[in-house]
């Protein structure tokens, strides 16, 4: 139990780089207590302790703001940063360092007793006010976006952003680049913070600005295609190429997605 303990306040230094000191962290920091807490009030429960157990967790929402159900399972080095609002569920399953900030529900989908709510993996980020919802896994390494509501199962190593969630899947890297990145997780404050970064895009948008991008190409050249065709038949161009313009309508959505597109490309270059 100190030994975990020690983990548990070694991961605060490792990943909040507000923290100073050791005391500081075992007096001002919610998360540690409700950690201290629900780690007694597991053993109670699994000694079948049930009503000890449920009245120290009730006490520790009361005096930290954060609700862990005592039978919840919560491996080591695990850090609630801020800590208000957080809700881990009864048979929720978090791994070794992960990380959860304020606001973050791990909740059930179902009335039903038995395994209902997610399964954290190793390594796991989940930024404030996010929701993962349901009995599935959330693999090793993703993160979860800050307001995200993730209700199915996130593969390892993907960020999932948005309500529903969406996957941005990370670009495949060597052997070699892997273990750099790695090395400067353990040389650095190793880990980003809410699980997101200023470089990431929204798959959706990114998605839309390639298709108008491929629909301009094809109109120009559709465009050329035609002028080449009425040159062979002069009737070719009265009889095929009438314009069906835009709607009003359809430019000015046309126009909102595109000017989301660019700025989000702007965004991420800065």
């Amino acid at each position: 139990m100190l030994k975990q303990l020690k983990e548990d306040i070694q991961a605060v230094f490792a990943r909040d780089p507000a923290a100073r000191n050791t005391l500081e962290v075992i007096s001002n920091y919610p998360g540690i207590h409700a950690l201290i807490m629900h780690r007694v009030a597991h053993k109670l429960w699994e000694k079948d302790c049930k009503s000890s157990a449920r009245l120290l967790s009730t006490f520790s929402r009361f005096a930290t703001g954060i609700e862990i159900h005592p039978g919840a399972k919560i491996g080591k080095r695990f850090f609630i940063d801020h800590g208000m609002g957080v809700v881990i569920g009864e048979t929720a399953e978090i791994g070794d360092d992960v990380t959860l900030y304020h606001g973050v529900t791990l909740g059930g989908t179902t009335w039903n007793k038995g395994k209902r709510h997610p399964t954290l993996e190793d390594g796991v980020i989940v930024g404030a006010g996010a929701k993962i919802l349901g009995p599935f896994t959330v693999g090793k390494g993703a993160k979860v976006g800050s307001n995200a509501v993730v209700t199915k199962e996130v593969p390892a190593g993907v960020t999932a952003v948005g309500n529903p969630a969406r996957f941005i899947y990370k670009d495949k890297v060597t052997e070699n680049e892997e273990e750099q990145r790695r090395r400067n997780y353990a040389e650095s404050i190793g880990f980003q913070p809410y699980a997101t970064t200023s470089d990431q895009t929204d798959p959706i948008l990114e998605g839309m600005r390639v298709l108008l991008d491929r629909i301009q190409n094809n109109e120009a050249r559709m465009n050329t295609l035609c002028q080449r065709l009425s040159l062979l038949d002069p009737t070719f161009k009265k009889q095929n190429q009438e314009e069906q313009p835009f709607s009003e309508e359809e430019l000015k959505i046309i126009e909102e997605v595109r000017r989301e597109c660019e700025a989000q490309g702007s965004s991420s270059k800065a």
